[in-house]
């Protein structure tokens, strides 16, 4: 309601001034009109005709309504939630990582943190956002700006390190993972949670091996039928699991045998043995209502 009183007082105060602008400009042009030589002066000299000068620029009119873009958008952040304003906070210090006052967040996102002490109390308990008694600026989970620095912490984390508690450290973070994995320095291997990030400091990985006993091992060729595998099991003294040439004996004399699909239980529905948790709502499972179950 206050800023309203103010937008219209603030367009009452655009009219008069432009009244006064138009009042000015017609006194200029009367009195330019107006105005008589007092004595009678000599004839001048006549000099040379010079070159007319072309006329003078119209004067730009003054607007006094450009602002009102402005302050709709200060009304409407500053009727909205007190979640979006932190949003919006936490959104700008991300962006920029630097220490902001109260002033300067109010000019890049018209949020008055000074004017709204929920908020203010808000942003201060809130682990992304750290306050040094004036500014305010963004607090990663994990405090690292450089790539040395990221891999030390890594390296304390020997379980593995979600790479998500990283990801807003500092903006080439993600490029930083990707050389260090590029460089042997760690693992990057997928997880529940997303990408894990393990230190590889063990010095007994880091082997180096010959290109020749590399083109071995690519050169050895494996069965790929399940009959030649279990023949290959058989030889070193291995029972295997499957016995392939039985089943399709089997198959060919009997046929392809379907699986049996399991019986789906039937819904009993509620019993005398279901125990119920709300008899005191029997509208909810359509049971006859007894005065004598509601408490």
């Amino acid at each position: 309601m206050a800023l309203n009183e103010s937008l219209a007082r603030f367009r009452l105060l655009q009219e008069r001034n432009q009244a006064a602008l138009s009042a000015i400009a017609a006194t200029r042009t009367s009195s330019s009109s107006c105005t008589k030589p007092s004595q009678q002066q000599p004839a001048p000299t006549p000099r040379p005709a010079a070159k007319p000068s072309p006329p003078a620029p119209a004067a730009a009119v003054v607007r006094f309504s450009d602002d009102t873009a402005r302050l709709r958008k200060i009304n409407e952040v500053r009727r909205s939630t007190v979640g979006h304003q932190m949003k919006n906070v936490i959104d700008l210090l991300d962006k920029t990582r630097e220490a902001l006052t109260t002033h300067q967040i109010n000019q890049w996102t018209y949020v008055d943190i000074d004017g709204n002490r929920t908020l203010a109390e808000s942003l201060r308990n809130n682990p992304k956002v750290r306050f040094d008694g004036r500014r305010y600026s963004y607090k990663p989970t994990h405090d690292v700006k450089a790539k040395g620095e990221l891999l030390t912490l890594i390296k304390s984390f020997p379980d593995g390190l979600p790479a998500s508690e990283v990801d807003d450290a500092y903006p080439a973070v993600l490029e930083d993972l990707q050389a260090l994995k590029s460089s042997g320095d760690v693992y990057l291997l997928p997880g529940e949670g997303g990408i894990i990030a393990y230190p590889n400091d063990d010095p007994r990985s880091k082997i180096g091996v010959d290109t020749e006993l590399k083109k071995l091992f690519h050169d050895i060729k494996l069965p790929r039928e399940m009959i030649d595998i279990e023949k290959e099991l058989r030889k070193n003294g291995e029972r295997p699991a499957t016995d392939t040439m039985k089943r399709r004996a089997a198959e060919q004399l009997n046929g392809r045998q379907p699986k049996p699909k399991k019986a789906k239980k039937k819904s009993r529905g509620l019993t005398s043995r279901t125990k119920l948790t709300n008899v005191h709502l029997p509208w909810l499972m359509d049971l006859p209502v007894d005065s004598k179950d509601i408490i």
